[in-house]
């Protein structure tokens, strides 16, 4: 794991000094993918290099605890030093095995979100407009911005369909395992009697798709046209 780690460090470094050229700044996309790369290894980074510093204050301090000229008091200090850092190692080699773990190439992108109402009628409408601020206060609550886009409301406030946009850091990894079939059971407000209904509604998350720059020579056209003449009948159709 550790040779893993130097070799991302080592890539790390290079990045931030391409971050610095004038060739890269002037080429948006390069700088773009670039700063992505820099942004999604920081943190794996800064754990290590985190780590390295805990380690080495934990052999510094053990290493005075043994030491023979060293009063009692100061020992017991080291020596108590020593654990707390050997306890942060453990902690950060963790943090670090979960920041190695395989990530999804979407899960920085933002992400757009619909909820339709399913099996139900109206109380399915309404579930879809619970699920619907139940998402937007999630969002407003870890820093992200949501955006509507469209929707189908219906007299009593829920929602046939609403379709939203979602921006901020890692969007995608927060709700793309809402993806699905919601249910709930409840006495709906439709209701008089007091009977439990099922109602359902289908959540679906898309990554936001990246804005691709495509060139188009005119020497790669090619143009027909074509036109009708006479006075109707065959020439026409």
């Amino acid at each position: 794991m550790f040779e893993n780690l130097k070799e991302i460090l080592q890539k790390f470094e290079e990045i931030e000094a391409k971050l610095s050229v004038p060739e890269i700044l002037s080429d948006n996309e390069k700088y773009r993918n670039l700063l992505k790369e820099h942004h999604r290894l920081t943190p794996l980074v800064e754990a290590y290099r985190a780590l390295l510093a805990a380690q080495s204050a934990a052999d510094e301090a053990a290493l005075l605890a043994t030491e023979a000229d060293a009063d009692a008091e100061l020992r017991a200090f080291a020596a108590e030093e020593a654990e707390e850092k050997r306890r942060e190692v453990e902690h950060l080699t963790q943090r670090i095995h979960l920041l190695l773990l395989p990530r999804d190439e979407n899960d920085e992108r933002n992400v757009i979100m619909e909820i339709r109402a399913g099996a139900g009628g109206e109380e399915a409408a309404l579930f879809a407009a619970d699920l619907y601020r139940m998402y937007r206060m999630y969002a407003d609550s870890v820093g992200l911005s949501l955006e509507p886009l469209g929707a189908n409301e219906t007299e009593l406030g829920g929602f046939r369909e609403i379709s939203f946009r979602i921006t901020g850091e890692g969007a995608y990894a927060r709700f793309k395992f809402e993806s699905g079939v919601h249910r709930v059971q409840r006495v709906p407000e439709t209701e008089s009697q007091g009977r439990i209904q099922t109602s359902t509604v289908t959540v679906a998350v898309l990554p936001e798709a990246e804005d691709v720059e495509v060139e188009i020579l005119p020497s790669e056209l090619e143009i027909e046209t074509a036109k009708s003449s006479g006075a109707g009948g065959q020439h026409i159709n």
